[in-house]
């Protein structure tokens, strides 16, 4: 996959199939229109194009409020987009002065004028330009004006629901993994660098990696204990990971840790990835430290029985 940033020396694209989107977890429902590009490009023999934004519009726009956290980090939406086998990415700069772009003008300079797009595809509920002004009926009758094609993909649904980034938020934020990735189509994943932690963890015989999250955006899932994967050097590793504070730990902080079974490795400074697969239980303030160590042995042996259970 071909990423442009330079949107003055753009090559010639051979009929285009244009979608556009931030595209943030790259989940389920993007990837049915993602698959209808590719499905429409085949036919054609075209190239297909994703049209992003850097920053998310939600940091930048006064109106959300609080900036949005990200399912994904840059580098791994992008790299989920070129996986799925897309042609090219073109990454606009979002800025207050761009969104104040009438739709219009977006449509016609850039999607029709610059680009050449044969088709444009959207997703139902997609809107275009200031102020979302840009609904799916005036596209309809501007694209006819100006000679484009555009064709809606419907929503996807599960459980009845649309699959969509903000369910997929809320699913994190309640810790509910199964739902998350259920929604994703992967395993929710953070990533980081192995840092110093208080080695507690090797005084109880469960020797654990903290992590510095790459990205501070990203989105955190909520407080607990997990069934996990690590994949470290292109290796895969099942473990347990703890997000939250610790609480039986006195003056403990903040922390997202992992204990990798079958590991003993010292990979302080290392980019590792963890994979989140299922959900234990919250955290739990124990009186003592003994009682944590038993505790830790039993969520071991459910974690280990999760992982044997999706290998089979």
């Amino acid at each position: 996959m071909e990423i442009y940033r330079d949107l003055d020396h753009l090559p010639v694209f051979n009929k285009p199939i244009v979608t556009v989107g931030t595209f943030d977890g790259v989940h389920l429902g993007h990837r049915q229109i993602i698959n209808h590009l590719k499905g429409i490009a085949h036919k054609i023999q075209g190239e297909t194009i994703i049209i992003t934004f850097e920053p998310h519009p939600r940091l930048v726009l006064p109106q959300y409020g609080v900036p949005v956290k990200l399912i994904t980090s840059t580098h791994r939406k992008y790299q989920l987009l070129s996986e799925l086998g897309i042609d090219h990415l073109i990454v606009l700069p979002f800025t207050i002065e761009f969104s104040m772009t009438p739709w219009e003008v977006f449509i016609r300079e850039f999607i029709v004028n610059q680009l050449h797009t044969f088709c444009l595809v959207v997703g139902y509920d997609h809107r275009f330009g200031h102020d979302r002004e840009g609904d799916h009926l005036k596209l309809l009758s501007f694209a006819h004006e100006l000679g484009l094609k555009v064709e809606e993909v419907p929503p996807l649904l599960i459980d009845g629901e649309e699959v969509s980034s903000t369910r997929i938020r809320n699913a994190l934020h309640a810790g509910n993994i199964r739902l998350a990735n259920s929604l994703l189509g992967y395993a929710y994943t953070i990533s980081g660098k192995v840092i110093h932690g208080n080695r507690l963890g090797h005084q109880l015989g469960f020797p654990t990696a903290n992590i510095l999250a790459d990205d501070g955006l990203a989105l955190i899932a909520a407080n607990g204990v997990y069934v996990s994967k690590v994949e470290y050097k292109g290796k895969i590793y099942g473990g347990m990971s703890n997000i939250g504070i610790r609480p039986t730990i006195a003056h403990s902080s903040f922390a997202i840790e992992v204990h990798i079974f079958d590991f003993n490795d010292e990979i302080y400074d290392e980019v590792i990835n963890i994979s989140f697969i299922d959900r234990l239980r919250d955290e739990i303030k124990f009186d003592s430290l003994e009682q944590l160590k038993n505790q830790l042995k039993k969520d071991k042996i459910q974690a280990q029985s999760i992982l044997e259970g999706i290998q089979r």
